[in-house]
């Protein structure tokens, strides 16, 4: 089977969601999926999920915090460059049917690595697997060499009325 690449992007919630969605579906078909997340570095309840129920879905965090407000550190830059060499390693084995790269458009947004880079990493892939890109600020580039794209627009977010996020639910 070919794999496509998707990407979801937007300014809207949900994103990571789905492809964690998507990556419960293809275990449930048998299928090996690896999660690498870019710039997140805390422990999210996902990954407690996935860790205790889903062994064919293989998690692997590139980033140092939680996320990066204003600017990127020297050690944020090779934590994401570091995850990009070993995520283009993973693609070109063909060792997994579903590679998530969540977080990969903010890692390019925030200059961890360049637009040019991600894409040479997903070109590398081997035929049969699908690649889910994730993040707001997808660049052009990207979205033209990929199959599908799915924008999360937000309409209405509770946080602009100060909540802040729920276990289990944002994280």
């Amino acid at each position: 089977m070919k794999g496509y690449v998707q990407v979801y992007t937007g300014n809207g919630k949900g994103k990571t969601t789905a492809a964690i969605g998507l990556a419960v579906r293809a275990a449930g078909a048998g299928k090996k999926v690896f999660f690498a997340q870019f710039v997140k570095g805390c422990t999210y309840s996902e990954h407690e999920s996935i860790n205790r129920f889903l062994p064919e879905i293989k998690v692997k965090q590139y980033g140092l915090k939680c996320f990066i407000v204003e600017e990127a550190s020297e050690e944020d830059i090779n934590a994401a460059r570091q995850g990009l060499e070993e995520v283009t390693t993973v693609l070109s084995s063909g060792a997994y049917d579903l590679v998530i790269l969540d977080e990969a458009c903010i890692a390019v947004h925030f200059n961890l690595f360049s637009s040019e880079e991600l894409i040479r990493a997903i070109q590398s892939r081997e035929k049969h697997s699908e690649v889910i890109v994730t993040g707001r600020y997808a660049t052009s580039d990207l979205i033209e060499i990929a199959d599908l794209v799915t924008e999360m627009k937000e309409i209405k977010h509770y946080y602009s009325s100060g909540l802040v996020g729920r276990r289990g639910i944002e994280f």
